[in-house]
C-alpha cells in the first residue's frame, strides 16, 4: 500500500484519495473487497472503474441488504461503515483500477484506489467434490499463502459467499515448494441437510482501510443417505436385471455407479421413459412408478463389486441403496453338462451295439426316434431394491479446523431378491 493525500477538484466536487492498494485474484475464482469508512457509517458509498472518470458508479441502493449490480454484489454495512463488494466470478475484463469511495458531503468525496490484477492459473481455482453421510464428519483441505489468514465461507442462494466462524485453526502441513503455501484442513461434524452446498476457501489480507479475500478453492459438499443394503448374485455369462424403487422421487434424476472410486463415473438413463445403453448395461427410468431398471446384458467377473443405486433429491443431497453384486463362475453346471454328454455318448454307443446285434437276429427294418435333452438357456435374475423414507436431521453442524477424523456411518440393511427361471 502507498498512502497519498491528494485533493483534486472536478467542477464543484472535491475528491480526496487517501490510499492505494494492490489486490489480486484468480480468473474463475471469487473476490471480496471490504472498503472501510468508519467515520462515515451511514453516508452513501460506491465503487467505480477508471479511467473513464468513474462515470458509471455501482452502489448498493439499499442499506443493510445484498444487492446485485452487474457482475458484482454489494452490501452497505452501516453499523461498521463498510462497503462490501463481491465479485461472483472474476474475469480478465475485471482487471483495472477502481475507486472505492464515500460521499462525505454534497461537494466532497473520499476514496481508496484499488489496482486489481486477475491472474490466470490452470491450477486455480481448484474445484473438488466431497460426499458425507447424514450426521457424519467431512474434512476439507485447501492451500493458502504462508503469510495470510485462512478464510472459509459458504455460498448462499445468491452465490454470495458468507463467512463461517471457526473455533480453532490447525496447520496440517507446511510446504515451500509452491509460493510458500501451506495446507490447512477444515472439519465439519454432525452434518445436516442445511450444510450441503458450495463452499470456498482462500486467503484473507487485512489492512487499515481495506480487507480483501481471494477465494481459490471451491468445494461442493454433497449429503448422501444410505437407506439399505441389498445382496445380489449372478452367473458369469448370464443376465441380470436390477430394479431400484424410489416411489417418493418418481421424476428425480436416478443413477447407478460402482464403488470404491467414489462413484466418479455414474451411469444414468439420460432420457426418461426409454431404454438407453450406457456401456455394458441398459437403463430405463420409469417415472410413473419411480423405478430405475438396470439390465446387465452379459455378466462378467469384472462386474462384481459394490454399487450405489441412487436418486438426486435436490442439488446437493442424494439417497441410495447399496448393492453388493457377486458373479460366480457356475462350474457345477459345466460338470453336469459334461457328465450328461458323456452319458449320452455311452448310451449312444450301447444303443448302436444293441442295434447291430438285433439286426443280425432280425434283419427287418427298425425305426427309432431319439430325443436328446436340450441345454437350458441362461437364467435371468431379478433383484428389486426399495428406498425407504429417512428422517433427516436438521440440527446445526459443528465446524472446526482440526486434525483428520475417521468418518463413521450407520445404515439399516434391507434386501429383496426374486429369482425367475
Amino acid at each position: 500500500m502507498m498512502e497519498e493525500f491528494i485533493y483534486v477538484e472536478f467542477g464543484t466536487t472535491v475528491t480526496h484519495k487517501f490510499a492505494l492498494y494492490k489486490v489480486s485474484g484468480y480468473s474463475g475464482g471469487r473476490l471480496m473487497i471490504k472498503c472501510e469508512h468508519p467515520q462515515y457509517k451511514t453516508n452513501p458509498k460506491y465503487i467505480c472503474k477508471e479511467p473513464d472518470g468513474c462515470s458509471e458508479r455501482k452502489n448498493p441502493g439499499v442499506q443493510g441488504e445484498w444487492m446485485e449490480n452487474g457482475d458484482v454484489s454489494l452490501y452497505d454495512d452501516t453499523r461498521a461503515g463498510v462497503l462490501m463488494v463481491f465479485f461472483r466470478e472474476l474475469k480478465a475484463a475485471d482487471e483495472g483500477t477502481y475507486r472505492c469511495g464515500v460521499k462525505v458531503s454534497d461537494y466532497t468525496e473520499s476514496f481508496t484506489e484499488i489496482q486489481l490484477s486477475v491472474r490466470h492459473d490452470v491450477n486455480y481455482p481448484k474445484r473438488v467434490t466431497e460426499s458425507v453421510y447424514l450426521g457424519g464428519e467431512v474434512n476439507i483441505f485447501c492451500q493458502i499463502p504462508e503469510q495470510h489468514k485462512v478464510h472459509f465461507c459458504k455460498e448462499d442462494d445468491n452465490h454470495i459467499c458468507q463467512s463461517i466462524s471457526s473455533s480453532k485453526v490447525t496447520e496440517m502441513s507446511v510446504s515451500s515448494e509452491r509460493n510458500e503455501e501451506r495446507v490447512v484442513t477444515v472439519s465439519i461434524s454432525n452434518v445436516s441437510v442445511r450444510d450441503a452446498g458450495v463452499y470456498w476457501c482462500g486467503a484473507e489480507t487485512r489492512d487499515t482501510d481495506l480487507t480483501f479475500i481471494s477465494l481459490n478453492t471451491q468445494i461442493q459438499l454433497n449429503l448422501i443417505t444410505k437407506v439399505g443394503v441389498s445382496r445380489v448374485n449372478g452367473s458369469s455369462g448370464g443376465r441380470l436385471m436390477i430394479k431400484c424403487e424410489h416411489p417418493q422421487y418418481k421424476t428425480n434424476p436416478k443413477y447407478i455407479c460402482k464403488e470404491p472410486d467414489g462413484c466418479s463415473e455414474r451411469k444414468n438413463p439420460g432420457v426418461q421413459g426409454e431404454w438407453m445403453e450406457n456401456g455394458d448395461v441398459s437403463l430405463y427410468d420409469d417415472t410413473r412408478a419411480g423405478v430405475l431398471m438396470v439390465f446387465f446384458r452379459e455378466l462378467k467377473a469384472a462386474d462384481e463389486g459394490t454399487y450405489r443405486c441412487g436418486v438426486k433429491v435436490s442439488d446437493y443431497t442424494e439417497s441410495f441403496t447399496e448393492i453388493q453384486l457377486s458373479v460366480r463362475n457356475d462350474f457345477s453346471m459345466i460338470i453336469i453338462i459334461s457328465v450328461c454328454v458323456i452319458l449320452l455318448l455311452i448310451a449312444g454307443f450301447t444303443l448302436t451295439v444293441c442295434r447291430l446285434r438285433h439286426k443280425r437276429q432280425d434283419p427287418g427294418p427298425v425305426q427309432s426316434h431319439d430325443e436328446l435333452p436340450t441345454i437350458p438357456s441362461d437364467e435371468l435374475l431379478y433383484a428389486a431394491v426399495s428406498f425407504q423414507k429417512h428422517e433427516e436431521s436438521l440440527s446445526e453442524a459443528t465446524i472446526r479446523f482440526s486434525e483428520v477424523e475417521e468418518i463413521h456411518s450407520d445404515y439399516t440393511a434391507v434386501s429383496q431378491h426374486t429369482r425367475l427361471k
